[in-house]
């Protein structure tokens, strides 16, 4: 199975798979979307850039579409048949669009949640019927707790970037929202790495196994992935990156460092090397931040500096380098960075700037080189 026109789906969806011109399953799309359109239950392990947001989008679309063709329509208000939590507002507003770029022709209705957004236009959002919402877990929880959304009706619910929500503080909150689901509601779980915490979570929320699938690439660095390694002599890390930067001014960069004290201090070398850049951290207003990333995504700044908050379910298309100034001290953390290049078969690149305390993680780097 390699394309999308070889399966169950209603017309409409294949039109707009059509009309955008997607033809070719990606590997995780071909393990995935068979499975979920039986109904299933599933947890799916895949890279970054491949493909899993429509992995889960359109069998939910497709069942949401089949059981109002068979006379069952959503009429009561505040009470979504399908639920998409995700980890962060960002990531909210990109699985959204995605919904929406396929409800022209099923003409169904998809609403947000959001955590970062007044509360007053959430609960605008989820006044009256609709099919689809995706939200973030407090934010959920906030307007379940006021009255304004129940879960009763759920029948499918999807928990996308999970490494980021279901780490043993957060469960007990995923517990609860499963719980407010009806038992028989399809569970549906994606993530681009795999930590211990996660399997644990798994245990926890799915009361039966589910079935699983996990990409080649998962776990390892894409084969589109060129990696360089500069090393940083007498901790001066601004002359290598520099060099990096003078070498490709124009690419569209993201730089990423470990602390909010080491962003601040890479921006005013920016800042002081007349270097165009846009800054995407903790502690900023959102708007601000949200206006940077809009600059960035447009093309109208080249370089994005950040943490690892944009480490994690930015979707922007083009991104051709990724530098890491400080590297993370976890293999995850590194995975997720190097992620936003080289994403669906695009070359990308990555320069580390690499000190001696580096080198465990450059071990296990090599090691999943060589796994390639």
């Amino acid at each position: 199975m390699s394309s999308f026109a070889s399966l169950p789906l209603l017309p409409s969806l294949l039109k707009s798979l059509a009309e955008q011109q997607l033809t070719t399953l990606t590997d995780v799309q071909a393990q995935a979307l068979p499975v979920l359109l039986s109904g299933r239950s599933l947890v799916g392990v895949s890279e970054t850039g491949s493909g899993k947001t429509l992995a889960f989008v359109l069998p939910l679309l497709h069942q949401l579409k089949s059981l109002e063709i068979e006379g069952s329509s959503v009429e009561q208000s505040g009470r979504p048949r399908g639920l998409v939590l995700v980890p962060s507002r960002e990531l909210g507003e990109q699985v959204s669009k995605v919904f929406k770029s396929f409800t022209h022709d099923t003409r169904l209705r998809v609403r947000t949640a959001l955590g970062g957004t007044k509360k007053q236009i959430a609960r605008q959002n989820v006044a009256g019927s609709f099919e689809v919402l995706v939200a973030t877990p407090g934010r959920l929880s906030q307007l379940m707790d006021e009255g304004d959304l129940r879960l009763t009706d759920v029948r499918t619910v999807v928990f996308d970037e999970a490494d980021q929500m279901l780490d043993p503080g957060f469960l007990p909150i995923a517990l609860a929202l499963v719980g407010a689901c009806p038992k028989e509601a399809q569970l549906v779980l994606f993530s681009a790495t795999f930590p211990v915490a996660l399997e644990q979570a798994v245990n926890s929320l799915f009361p039966t196994p589910p079935a699983r699938v996990r990409t080649q690439g998962s776990q390892r660095l894409v084969p589109t992935l060129t990696t360089s390694n500069r090393k940083v002599l007498n901790g001066d890390r601004f002359s290598p990156l520099q060099t990096a930067l003078s070498e490709a001014p124009k690419a569209s960069t993201i730089l990423f460092v470990n602390t909010l004290e080491q962003c601040d201090k890479v921006a005013a070398w920016l800042e002081a090397a007349d270097i165009a850049h846009v800054v995407y951290r903790g502690q900023m207003e959102r708007s601000v931040r949200r206006d940077n990333l809009q600059r960035f995504r447009g093309g109208e700044v080249p370089l994005l500096l950040t943490t690892d908050l944009g480490g994690r379910g930015l979707d922007i298309e083009l991104v051709e380098r990724v530098i890491n100034v400080n590297l993370p001290n976890d293999i995850d953390n590194y995975l997720h960075r190097v992620g936003r290049t080289a994403r669906a078969g695009r070359p990308g690149l990555v320069i580390n700037l690499v000190t001696e305390r580096d080198q465990t993680l450059l071990a296990k780097l090599k090691k999943r080189e060589s796994a390639r």
